[in-house]
């Protein structure tokens, strides 16, 4: 995925949602979301990148516990 298309996400989910300047963006370490580009457009529109520490693999367990259960709903 090239960081061009995480920031046109970013920018559609923008115009479509309109959210508050403090939000708060979850990113991982992968390149497009740790580049310039993607910081220099969270920090456009006053949103808060947070990010885990390198090695903690636990940070987004819930999110990822949640979504698959979803999935696994859905699939039945």
């Amino acid at each position: 995925m090239k960081a061009i298309l995480v920031c046109d996400a970013l920018r559609m989910a923008i115009w479509l949602r309109r959210p508050p300047p403090d939000l708060m963006c979850s990113r991982t370490r992968e390149p497009q979301y740790a580049g310039k580009a993607y910081r220099n457009l969270l920090k456009a529109y006053g949103f808060i990148g947070s990010m885990s520490c390198l090695g903690n693999c636990w940070d987004n367990a819930v999110a990822e516990s949640f979504f698959g259960s979803i999935k696994q709903e859905r699939c039945q």
